[in-house]
């Protein structure tokens, strides 16, 4: 890939991330902007706002790529170092991620049910074995447990200063722009590959 493209790829990824954060903050935050920008109208306390949730959208975005790349990273130095286990380890790496979620918080909090510690963990997985399968149908099957990692595991590990906040809002307001960086470099990634190749070959041809 030309460090063209990775800039590109980079600047979207920033853009995706701010523009995502600042539609959650609407709802999440709707309160928030009631109370100190319209109650009564003030514009530039609304714009002060608009650009603090667009600047959380920034780092969440960069929190993503930095998540992104060492996923690649990882994803390298396993494929060496374990060689035809690495797709279990992977999924081992997945299932204890899932265990974590549920029962480490659960532990540390103040709910005495565990059942309301398994929505988000699960509906997470969900959707991480939905992008999963477009990337295996864009690309091939041995892309389907790789992609769920990241989506599943490594967005959780990029997660983890909102949960270590456990406040409702915080917890929507960074998971969702990261799903959505996450999502968009993973699945355009491959798209990118190609049209290099394609690049390529169209200037050995002519």
């Amino acid at each position: 890939m030309t460090s063209q493209k990775w800039v590109r790829l980079f600047i979207r990824t920033l853009a995706l991330g701010a523009i995502s954060t600042l539609l959650v903050s609407f709802f999440v935050k709707s309160g928030t902007y009631v109370e100190e920008a319209f109650q009564p109208f003030d514009a530039l306390e609304l714009i002060g706002l608009l650009i603090w949730f667009s600047g959380l959208g920034f780092i969440f975005s960069v929190i993503s790529q930095m998540g992104f790349f060492a996923y690649l990273t990882i994803n390298q130095f396993g494929k060496s170092l374990f060689r035809s286990t690495w797709k279990s380890v992977q999924v081992i790496i997945i299932l204890f991620t899932l265990f974590d979620l549920v029962y480490f918080r659960y532990r540390a909090g103040d709910d005495g049910s565990i059942w309301s510690y398994m929505i988000m963990p699960v509906a997470l997985l969900l959707y991480a074995l939905a992008v999963a399968y477009v990337k295996k149908q864009e690309t091939n099957g041995q892309a389907f447990i790789p992609a769920v990692l990241f989506m599943f595991t490594i967005t959780t590990v990029e997660w983890v200063p909102a949960l270590r906040a456990d406040d409702g809002d915080w917890l929507w307001l960074m998971l969702i722009p990261l799903l959505v960086c996450n999502t968009y470099q993973l699945i355009r990634l491959h798209r990118i590959n190609q049209e290099v190749k394609e690049e390529q070959s169209h200037k050995e041809y002519v």
